[in-house]
């Protein structure tokens, strides 16, 4: 018997129109779906008329369901596993499955799509042709660990933050990178109240004081070998390009 194939489905991160029509096609003919939380995906099923059976597939779950997952897919069964928002793999489960997969030579496939940090990376005005993703942070253990690195990076990098943390990572950021060093803070992307504010990590840390933060955020900083003071480096009209804050 021929194995079956599972399909990483990436689903819009804001506005439900930007699912593509493959994903709604697989989602249509595979035998199960696998969502991170079922209520969320049940709005995005039923906006596009897809009655294929689902089942969770979260980060409390995903060691013990992975090798039932990988029992059916040896069967000759077809799976698709999407998340609440965005691309099953990043900073969202999909590693565990997709490692199983391979070592039981099931074969993966793809799809591409709706990722929060690309648009926010080419809408920032920071460097892209070199970028490090590196997710969320740790809350606790390691993280001062993790912004110091960033800090010393050469390339722009990009984490995912929560509004309840976005000043004292600015923050910290300032203590290890000063505070001219450039930054794009883009929340809600492809929702609503989408909004990217750039400028100085000091100019940042006057709009948050005086703005709570909102929403699902992306933190885009630039690298260090570029990061010069901004006084000295951009005059008026170079400020006025980057959309800096006043």
């Amino acid at each position: 018997m021929k194995n079956g194939m599972l399909y990483l489905v990436p689903t819009p991160i804001g506005n439900l129109e930007d699912i593509t029509l493959r994903a709604i096609q697989v989602l249509k003919n595979v035998d199960i779906i696998y969502a991170e939380d079922t209520r969320t995906s049940s709005v995005l099923l039923k906006r596009y008329d897809i009655s294929t059976h689902m089942e969770s597939f979260h980060k409390f779950n995903e060691h013990k369901k992975t090798e039932s997952i990988c029992t059916k897919l040896l069967e000759g069964g077809t799976a698709a596993l999407i998340t609440d928002a965005g691309s099953p793999g990043i900073s969202d489960p999909g590693f565990l499955i997709v490692r199983a997969c391979i070592e039981n030579n099931i074969e993966i496939e793809a799809l591409p799509g709706a990722t929060a940090f690309v648009p926010a990376l080419t809408v920032s005005g920071l460097p892209s042709d070199r970028f490090c993703f590196e997710g969320f942070l740790p809350q606790k253990k390691g993280r001062q660990t993790r912004i110091r690195m960033i800090a010393e990076s050469p390339i722009t990098c990009i984490v995912y933050e929560s509004p309840y943390r976005l000043l004292k990572l600015l923050e910290t950021l300032k203590e290890f990178a000063g505070g001219n060093r450039r930054v794009a803070v883009c929340r809600e992307i492809s929702k609503i109240h989408n909004e990217c504010k750039r400028g100085t990590i000091n100019e940042l840390i006057s709009w948050f004081s005086q703005n709570e933060p909102k929403g699902e955020i992306v933190v885009i900083i630039e690298g260090k070998e570029n990061g010069k003071d901004v006084e000295e480096d951009f005059g008026r009209d170079e400020k006025e390009k980057f959309n800096y804050i006043q």
